[in-house]
């Protein structure tokens, strides 16, 4: 074998690989749930600001973790934003409770979605819950900016005989607003 071709080829691939992993940037996640407040403002909602460095995913998410239940959630936001409203109302365990909820979305001139750090899992009577802090911001039917704290709570079944597929992945089960 000739070792020149060989220390080229190792030469080559490690100039893609970065110097120094240390000045990567750090994702940070909010650890709390949304903050109560009055809802009448713009200005006065919003998620726990908590500087703590979330660790890279490391592979896939797996399916059943609250993080596969928070990309419901962003999957949930991007598809308001897009106003493609049956897709988004799709993702909820009941089609026609998610369509009396975006109805007050559809009004609205602009929507977006902020999503916070899932919660814990809780189980149930046989299913798991988990609840990710949200905020819809954008421009309500009139022109004026709103922001609103809500807790999107999601559910699946557990692996128990009889339960189908699409049971034993996350949904919305409902969200939950303030005053």
């Amino acid at each position: 074998m000739d070792y020149r071709l060989l220390i080229l080829v190792v030469t080559l691939a490690a100039c893609g690989q970065a110097e120094d992993d240390t000045a990567a940037p750090q994702i940070v996640a909010n650890n709390d749930s949304a903050q109560t407040a009055s809802m009448s403002g713009v200005d006065n909602v919003a998620l726990p600001d908590d500087r703590t460095p979330v660790d890279e995913p490391r592979g896939p998410i797996h399916p059943k973790s609250a993080e596969a239940a928070g990309q419901v959630v962003q999957n949930f936001g991007a598809l308001i934003e897009q106003k493609r409203w049956a897709e988004a109302e799709a993702l909820w365990s009941d089609a026609a409770n998610g369509a009396r909820f975006t109805a007050g979305l559809r009004r609205n001139r602009e929507t977006h979605i902020e999503i916070g750090k899932p919660g814990k899992s809780e189980g149930a009577a046989g299913s798991i819950y988990v609840t990710v802090p949200i905020i819809f911001y954008g421009t309500d039917p009139a022109g004026a900016d709103f922001r609103k704290a809500a807790d999107a709570i999601l559910r699946r079944v557990n692996d128990v005989p009889g339960s189908t597929g699409a049971q034993r992945r996350w949904h919305v089960e409902r969200i939950e607003t303030g005053p």
